[in-house]
């Protein structure tokens, strides 16, 4: 189904809104009520982080920010457009065109080099080789990698390969970041070193939600969604 835009909502600033928005799972005989009509607002360049206890909700509301699940009822506005009742296909596109991932095992892939992991979604967008390498190079530098272009991410620390993944996640140049607990997988040393540098993309322009389930990490965001069973407890402003 074609998504249908309201530009009302760009000329906000919203870049995301969820109107009671419900997730259920079925397990079996039971129910699991997810998100529970989550009601939230996402606006252009904010950083958020969202917090709560295992079972929260926090997890389930990136999925489905991510366009990686569906929600059972409610409505979805991204960019303008209701990507509530998209097909696969459209939602894949939506995440290859409009969104950045973050995630805390990196998911890069062994085998390919820093510059053709950083390339990696342009390739799926169709750009020439040429073009895409440019690109890449332009991002590694923006990262701090641009002498390690050629390496494998085996060869990298943990805080390298983390950057790659950042590279990687801004190559299609979304205005959305989502990041999924960043620093799990770092010493507190480098992931201050991976806030920092989220910190600076926030303040040219992205718009960064983050999930995590350590405060001293979400009070890196100026805003800050408290989950607990599947709603919303509490929004912190500083």
């Amino acid at each position: 189904m074609a998504a249908k835009t309201d530009p009302s909502r760009q000329r906000n600033g919203q870049v995301i809104h969820l109107d009671k928005v419900c997730k259920i799972y079925q397990m079996g005989v039971q129910k699991v009520h997810a998100l529970d009509g989550v009601d939230v607002t996402f606006r252009a360049g904010e950083f958020w982080a969202i917090m709560g206890p295992s079972g929260s909700g926090k997890s389930t509301m990136l999925n489905i920010l991510g366009c990686l699940d569906r929600v059972t009822s409610g409505q979805y506005i991204l960019e303008g457009n209701d990507v509530s009742t998209m097909e696969d296909d459209d939602l894949s596109d939506v995440r290859l065109r409009h969104l950045g991932f973050i995630f805390q095992s990196f998911n890069l892939l062994a085998q390919l080099s820093v510059q053709r992991n950083i390339e990696l979604p342009l390739y799926y967008l169709g750009w020439e080789a040429h073009r895409s390498a440019a690109r890449a190079v332009e991002l590694a530098e923006l990262v701090g990698l641009g002498d390690r272009l050629g390496h494998k991410p085996t060869e990298l620390s943990g805080g390298q390969m983390q950057r790659v993944a950042i590279a990687r996640a801004l190559a299609n140049d979304p205005q959305i970041l989502l990041a999924d607990e960043p620093t799990g997988n770092l010493d507190t040393a480098t992931g201050d070193q991976i806030l920092h540098l989220l910190l600076d993309l926030n303040e040219k322009g992205k718009t960064i939600i983050m999930v995590t389930h350590e405060p001293d990490i979400a009070k890196w965001a100026p805003k800050r969604l408290h989950m607990r069973d599947g709603h919303i407890e509490r929004i912190e402003e500083d």
